[in-house]
């Protein structure tokens, strides 16, 4: 099925229904949940999805699993989506939160092939066993480090979908202490128990993921000097320890 709104088969007795969506360049979708589970691939492009939780950024032909119930909004940056909306009682393996995967070429080939498949489709046969595979085949996926923890607190919180937005290296600990109202010891102790990292490490990681949608149309020289690193060869290396791949990876060239 392609770019079909969920509410329309969303009651059609399958446990995975196939859904293709085309979203035009930066198009958000507004918070929002799903009664099912959902795996959304982005075929192109790259997607951001935002929980009370925290932030994922999911690079080119990767994938988030969103559990059922799960408020999310999702920004979507050059995205032609395949997803799978998935009945919870069919994954008791899913993840409890948000995770970022890989898509093998098995797995794509198989997301494409169900993207053709009508709501009510047969379960016996071909389209069956596509289905009934897509599951196994997702259930073996290993999780992908994109993404940060969102702090609890509302004015913790708040600083940090400002940065999100617009990360500016020349932030300090002292600045986001003073934008809070406290001391700068009390601020750092209390972010570090609600992320379990320092507001430096997490501002730092919060700019590599900030660079992965840029990389789609900048080189790794512009998109390090873009995000406040010294040389692009310090921004490949930091980038390469946080995400196991060079940010090159990521280039459209």
């Amino acid at each position: 099925m392609r770019n079909v709104p969920l509410a329309d088969v969303d009651h059609v007795d399958r446990a995975v229904l196939p859904i293709a969506t085309d979203y035009p360049p930066g198009h958000l979708l507004d918070w929002h949940a799903h009664r099912r589970a959902q795996f959304l691939y982005g075929a192109t492009g790259v997607m951001v999805v935002d929980t009370a939780e925290g932030a994922w950024t999911v690079p080119p032909e990767r994938a988030v699993l969103i559990p059922a119930a799960v408020r999310h909004r999702v920004r979507m940056l050059g995205v032609s989506t395949r997803s799978l909306y998935v009945e919870p009682g069919a994954v008791p393996w899913w993840p409890p939160t948000c995770t970022v995967v890989d898509v093998p070429p098995l797995l794509r080939e198989l997301l494409s092939a169900a993207a053709g498949f009508d709501a009510d489709y047969s379960l016996s046969g071909r389209e069956g066993a596509i289905a009934a595979l897509l599951l196994h085949e997702i259930a073996e996926l290993a999780p992908l480090p994109f993404h940060v923890g969102i702090p609890a607190s509302p004015d913790l919180a708040a600083l940090c979908r400002a940065y999100l937005t617009a990360p500016d290296a020349g932030v300090s600990n002292a600045a986001w202490a003073a934008r809070a109202a406290m001391s700068e010891r009390t601020f750092t102790r209390r972010f570090r128990a609600e992320t379990g990292e320092s507001p430096a490490v997490w501002r730092a990681r919060a700019r590599l993921l900030a660079a992965v949608p840029l990389l789609r149309t900048a080189t790794v020289t512009e998109v390090a000097g873009r995000i406040g690193y010294a040389s692009p060869a310090a921004f490949t290396a930091a980038f390469t320890r946080a995400f196991g791949l060079p940010p090159s990876r990521f280039t459209s060239g």
